[in-house]
């Protein structure tokens, strides 16, 4: 009788404990108000902080409240190319230059941008991972809508409505460095989740995974799992249609179009 293995034990569940000490906070564009669907509103970036657990680095920005006599501090994903002290301006009538916001339905196509909307008003959903970028492809005034290339290379149409910051998110490349040693990676998950290290299946004994055991490693029998198996065996290539390399047309037709 083999043991009750790690995905089962994942399973079951416990209290969830956020890794958010030493968070920054959400990082968003400004609610959307009168000022940015108008005009334009001014801010200034006080300086640039580093977030644990995100790659990219943070901008903080005080804008003058458009209401009230006082001053909103505003927590922004930072563009490659921000500096402390620069002037970055949201709205409308924005300027076209890196750093400032406005909607996408008034960029001209092959505008590079980041931290885009994906319905308007929501604050930024989409490229905001360090290094990543969105291009504007296409309009459609008519129907109000605006085709994307997203950092996968996937299109997507999205309202014109939504606001996007220009540029590209900094930090890129940051996947180039190679972690060299296990501290670096236990420092990295610590702030990030609880999810290093792995033991690999294969590393371990019969009774704690069945991909275990054996004079060398090796899985033993075929990877793939039916969909309906039973908690304990369920691990590997689960339900999976194919394995193996991709072959044929194709494949061929798809590194082309790349």
């Amino acid at each position: 009788m083999g043991r009750v293995i790690r995905g089962q034990r994942k399973g079951r569940g416990s209290v969830f404990r956020s890794h958010t000490l030493h968070r920054k906070g959400p990082a968003a564009h400004r609610v959307l108000d009168a000022a940015e669907r108008n005009g334009y509103i001014r801010g200034v970036v006080t300086e640039i902080v580093h977030d644990p657990g995100r790659g990219a680095p943070l901008a903080r920005v005080t804008f003058r409240s458009p209401i009230k006599y006082k001053h909103d501090k505003e927590l922004f994903i930072a563009a490659e190319g921000m500096y402390s002290g620069q002037f970055i301006y949201a709205g409308k009538k924005s300027t076209l230059s890196v750093g400032n916001v406005k909607a996408i339905g008034d960029m001209p196509e092959g505008t590079v941008i980041c931290n885009v909307e994906e319905k308007a008003g929501d604050r930024g959903a989409l490229a905001r991972a360090s290094g990543n970028s969105v291009i504007v492809v296409a309009h459609n005034p008519d129907a109000g809508i605006t085709r994307i290339k997203l950092p996968s290379g996937s299109k997507k149409v999205i309202p014109s409505t939504c606001r996007a910051m220009i540029g590209c998110v900094a930090g890129g490349g940051r996947i180039e460095k190679p972690m060299l040693k296990a501290g670096n990676s236990y420092h990295k998950f610590k702030v990030k989740r609880n999810s290093w290290p792995k033991v690999r299946g294969v590393a371990m004994n019969p009774v704690e995974h069945p991909h275990g055991g054996g004079n060398h490693q090796h899985i033993g029998h075929a990877s793939t799992v039916k969909r309906m198996a039973a908690p304990g065996q369920k691990v590997g290539l689960i339900a999976a249609r194919r394995t193996g390399r991709l072959k044929g047309t194709a494949v061929k037709a798809e590194k082309k179009n790349e």
